[in-house]
């Protein structure tokens, strides 16, 4: 799929959209070998993008990664140690919050990067990669691509609150876009999302009087696996990237 240079460039890491525009219009980025110019679309996984003769990496060398994120886990990618360097205090170790860095094996630290994010009392499959347009189009609103949810209750939930769930709910002023809801048990259900908005399945659950005892992510998108144990990393199958790929529109 095509989308302006800057963008791409952006979603990379490479610049931000204002300095990717002025890198066009000094003449430093081609796609196929030809000068670009600003407001030029092209295609990542097929066209060659170049940044001031430095070819943007090939999608082949890219990393795909999947986590089961346990509780009590920060999203972040700084270390347990790094983020106590930026809070400039002194903790014991007992304090010190564990993040999802802390479980990447020490040669993938600063190398993958973890796409949206799972709150700290949130487990379940968390994808990690340094595939910039990938995260972008899985985190962004516009796109709508469904993640799934196993949500345990503190009570039974009735029927007419999941109804009032897959309907949507209105926080903050504004309503949660329609989701697809199943029944598991008395207590239990799945709920899968178009959307992320923050603690936004919690904040749902407690609209309709039914507070969230347990919540873990099981799908993202094509992407599935019951037996990964909390903690556990593996990387993804050519398969399942194709077909990831394949699902957000962006063809391997």
């Amino acid at each position: 799929m095509e989308e302006r240079l800057q963008k791409i460039l952006s979603a990379r890491g490479i610049a931000s959209r204002r300095k990717a525009e002025e890198y066009i219009t000094r003449g430093l980025v081609t796609v196929n070998g030809h000068v670009a110019t600003l407001g030029q679309k092209a295609d990542p996984a097929k066209d060659t993008i170049a940044v001031d003769g430095k070819v943007l990496e090939e999608r082949a060398s890219l990393l795909y990664y999947l986590l089961n994120k346990p509780v009590s886990v920060e999203t972040s990618n700084v270390t347990s140690r790094e983020s106590l360097v930026t809070e400039k205090r002194r903790v014991t170790s007992d304090q010190r919050q564990t993040t999802v860095r802390d479980l990447l094996p020490t040669g993938l630290q600063g190398k993958i990067y973890p796409v949206g994010r799972l709150d700290k009392e949130t487990s379940g499959l968390l994808l990690l990669t340094n595939d910039g347009v990938l995260a972008y189009r899985l985190t962004h609103p516009k796109f709508d691509h469904e993640k799934e949810y196993e949500v345990v209750t503190e009570h039974p939930i009735a029927d007419g609150a999941l109804h009032k769930l897959g309907k949507g709910i209105t926080i903050d002023g504004t309503k949660t876009k329609p989701a697809k809801v199943r029944r598991i048990s008395p207590s239990s259900f799945r709920i899968a999302l178009t959307e992320g908005r923050n603690r936004q399945i919690r904040r749902m659950c407690q609209k309709v009087g039914s507070p969230v005892r347990d919540l873990r992510r099981v799908r993202i998108m094509t992407i599935e696996d019951r037996a990964l144990k909390p903690g556990q990393l593996r990387v993804l199958q050519k398969k399942e990237v194709e077909g990831l790929l394949k699902a957000v529109g962006l063809h391997p």
